[in-house]
Formats: C-alpha cells, structure tokens, sequence
C-alpha cells in the first residue's frame, strides 16, 4: 500500500534526471536504515563471500536492473501493456518461491496468484507496445521477482533491516554510473525544494520503510503467500489518486482491486500453513519491537511504482 502511494509524487520529480533521483532516493533510505541498525544495537554480523554475491546481486537486479528496463520499456510500450507483464509477479513469485525452498507449488496459493495478476491486467488494461517493449517489460518482472527471491536466504542470518540497508547502500553507485552515462553532468544539479520533499517522502517511506515492512514479511509468510501483496499496490495508488483529486475510479479500476483483494484473502486462507517467523539474526520476534513511479514516462501501474523517479 506504501508503495502504490509514490504514484502521487511522479510529477513533482518528473523534469529530474531519472537514475540520479533513484540514487538519491536509495541513498536516504539506506542511512535511514543503516542508522535504525545501529541504534538498536544489534549485534555483528560476518559476511561471507556467498552473502556479498547475494547482495550485489540483488542491488543490480532488484533495485538498479529494475529501473533501467523499466525506464527503457517506457520508450517501446504503453503504461498499460507494462503493468500487465510486471502484474504477473505474485503468480511467478507463487510458482518459483516454493521450488527454491524445495517444495511444491500450493495449488490454491497459485490459483489465487492468478486471480491476483489477473485483476492488475484488468486495472491495466493489455494495451500495446513493440516486441521490445515487451521484451523490456519482462526484464523488469525479472527484476521485480529478484527483488524478492534473492533476499530468501539472506533473510535468516541478516534480518530484515540489513536486507533492506545493504543493498540500497550497493545500488547508488550503479545508479550514480548509469546517470552520468545516459545523462552526462546534467545528472548531478541539485533538486529543488519541492522535488527534495518527494525524494523525501520515497526514500523514507516507500523504500525505508516499506522495504523492511516488506521483507519482514516475506521472512515469515514465505515468497509465495507474501508475493498476493504485491496486488495491493494499485490499490495504494488509486486510493491515493482519488483521495489527492488526481483521478477517479473506473469501472475497470474498482474491478481489478476487487480482484485483486479476492486472490490475496484466498490465498491467505491456504490450509495446512501457518504464518513462519524465523528469528533473524539479533531481532527479536516480538511483534511489538517489529512495528516500528517513474514519472509520467513509465508506468502508473501498480507493482512498478516502486521505481518513482
């Protein structure tokens, strides 16, 4: 739900050099979070070369991939034909998460994945766009499912909070370099005071706090009951549409988020599993401690507003 509200920040940062802001922006949140790490205290971690590759990974395909094929497939396809193909990541997530963990697929955890996929194309509409808009569109996806997938074995031994920090740490440089490559050193001006407040708002809340939200769940429900979610972030971005008098709600619009809240309350209501909360590594688990879109070039689709530029 955080995540679909950056919808509403696109166009105060939409004259900003793309990749700079989302450096900026990943820049926040990971002293944000590398600051809460440290006030609570928590205790040293050794990493291991598997843990560093993991990482870096992560940052190039989740976070610094992401973006570039999001922004590239905004040049070869329409807003809607890309929210399609990224709305398919909670049935990826659902079909590929539990194969990593060495078990079968729940059949009605895939079922309501499509029901959850389903209703963000409807949102979308199929739209159009060239073969290398789609091909963009799926790099994003991949992207998207990475974000996730690749976090899963870090989570044990670092804890949501590392898992969020480290890789926004490892991507502002990717970013910073992808900037001045397509940019030049118009890349680096600094923002206004209204576009200052926007990355604000994305690097505190859509990225400090909805990733460790995010990945604090993913840790305890699993990738594929955790990826249903990622269908709630249209439902983030037209609530906060209507609520601003940004837009209004179709008839398509209110169709795809009713789908959307079928699939997820079905697949949460999957027999035989109970929600997992693995200790991380010096968090407790008590629940009281834990509580705690580019613009208007790219999609206003629900599971890409997390790449607001």
């Amino acid at each position: 739900m955080l995540v679909g509200t950056s919808t509403a920040v696109s166009a105060t940062i939409a004259d900003y050099p793309v990749f700079a802001g989302q450096a900026l922006r990943y820049a926040l949140a990971a002293a944000i979070l590398l600051a809460v790490v440290r006030h609570r205290r928590l205790p040293r971690v050794r990493l291991t070369p598997r843990d560093v590759l993991l990482l870096v990974a992560l940052a190039a395909t989740g976070l610094a991939g992401f973006n570039l094929f999001l922004v590239e497939a905004t040049r070869h396809a329409g807003p809607a034909m890309i929210g399609t193909v990224v709305g398919a990541v909670p049935l990826v997530l659902a079909l590929v998460g539990p194969l990593l963990e060495r078990r079968r697929p729940a059949p009605r955890t895939v079922g309501a994945a499509v029901v959850v996929a389903l209703g963000a194309a409807v949102a979308a509409g199929l739209g159009s766009g060239s073969l290398q808009g789609l091909l963009l569109s799926l790099g994003a996806l991949a992207g998207e499912v990475a974000f996730s997938l690749l976090a899963i074995p870090l989570l044990p031994k670092l804890g949501p909070l590392r898992v969020a920090a480290y890789p926004a740490a490892l991507s502002v440089p990717m970013l910073l370099a992808a900037s001045l490559a397509l940019d030049g050193t118009n890349a680096l001006r600094l923002p206004t005071s209204g576009e200052a407040a926007a990355f604000g708002y994305l690097g505190a809340i859509v990225t400090a706090a909805a990733f460790f939200l995010w990945y604090d769940a993913l840790r305890r429900l699993g990738a594929d009951r955790a990826g249903l979610f990622a269908g709630l972030v249209p439902v983030g971005a037209l609530l906060t549409a209507v609520a601003l008098g940004l837009g209004q709600a179709g008839p398509a619009d209110v169709t795809g988020v009713l789908l959307v809240a079928a699939g997820v309350v079905t697949g949460l209501r999957q027999s035989g599993r109970g929600s997992r909360e693995p200790e991380a590594a010096g968090e407790p688990t008590d629940h009281g401690r834990h509580r705690g879109a580019p613009d208007a070039r790219r999609c206003g689709s629900a599971n890409t507003a997390r790449a607001v530029s």
